[in-house]
């Protein structure tokens, strides 16, 4: 298969190597982002996900934007396949291990094998230790979770049913001693049964971006909301800072305008310049900052 590496055990990082079982080898197509310049984060969840889980992992993904950074996942459909759209969207490395090899014959989901092109074509990996021209097995995505609880620092579940393989991922990063991120969900919802379990077993929870820069180092655990405040205040005029102070939650469109006390002709110019500045977004009827 054309551009089909393979990477054996001297090349692995040494996170991978500690894990039981490291797998033999492992084929790969694409870049695989330098082991020791960024920091590997697992995003997995539900096939099943709501419009919540799929906002959650836009904004927290769109968060992390900038930052060396790699958004590993299996792409599944569902969460997975949301985290490896939103990474290439936001412009972070993606690896995908899917739970087949990658020969684009044998690729599963066969639903995503634009995306795996997309993923290629746009810089990242396809990794998997199966021969390439093997197809899926149910054995085999057990298998592939290990690996992508070995290969990262943190896992970030984002929505899992009660019996969900996800939970496989979230025991075997405990198992391999690596931080364990989750979302909290609706106790009325099926997809965060097992999200909210994971949480009373001493998970982490998460609520936004900024928990994961802290774990990585990336920024103070003290005051960073200010200081993301401040950094975004230098290219801000006035009337733009009070709309972003005004944003730290999002806020209806006609509300804001209320807010600002100004007549509606300004209010809307002022708001639709910001958006061209891509400073803010509308979504569903809410505006809200965007890279916060």
């Amino acid at each position: 298969m054309e551009g089909l590496e393979k990477l054996t055990k001297d090349g692995y990082p040494q996170c991978l190597l500690e894990i039981p079982e490291p797998p033999e080898q492992l084929f790969y197509l694409g870049e695989i982002p330098n082991f020791d310049e960024y920091k590997y984060l697992a995003v997995v969840g539900s096939r099943n996900h709501t419009s919540y889980g799929k906002e959650v992992v836009r904004k927290i993904i769109e968060g992390l934007s900038g930052y060396p950074i790699c958004i590993v996942s299996g792409l599944a459909l569902g969460i997975d396949t949301l985290a490896h759209k939103y990474a290439l969207e936001y412009g972070l490395k993606t690896l995908s291990i899917p739970g087949s090899g990658i020969d684009f014959e044998a690729i599963h989901p066969r639903t995503n094998i634009n995306l795996a092109r997309e993923i290629i074509s746009k810089g990242g990996c396809l990794m998997s230790e199966m021969l390439p021209d093997q197809k899926a097995k149910i054995f085999s995505f057990p298998r592939r979770n290990r690996i992508m609880a070995g290969i990262t620092q943190a896992v970030l579940i984002i929505e899992a049913e009660e019996k969900s393989g996800t939970l496989i991922t979230a025991r075997l990063a405990l198992d391999y001693n690596r931080e364990v991120f989750v979302v909290p969900g609706s106790i009325f919802s099926d997809t965060s049964v097992g999200t909210n379990r994971l949480i009373k077993q001493g998970a982490t929870p998460v609520t936004s971006a900024r928990d994961i820069l802290e774990f990585f180092n990336f920024i103070e655990p003290v005051g960073f909301e200010n200081n993301q405040d401040t950094k975004q205040s230098h290219n801000l005029n006035p009337e733009e800072q009070a709309v972003y102070t005004m944003l730290r939650e999002p806020i209806e469109r006609d509300e804001l305008i209320y807010r600002l006390g100004t007549n509606i002709s300004e209010a809307q110019s002022l708001l639709t310049i910001m958006e061209i500045k891509g400073l803010i977004e509308e979504e569903y009827g809410m505006i809200r900052r965007r890279n916060i």
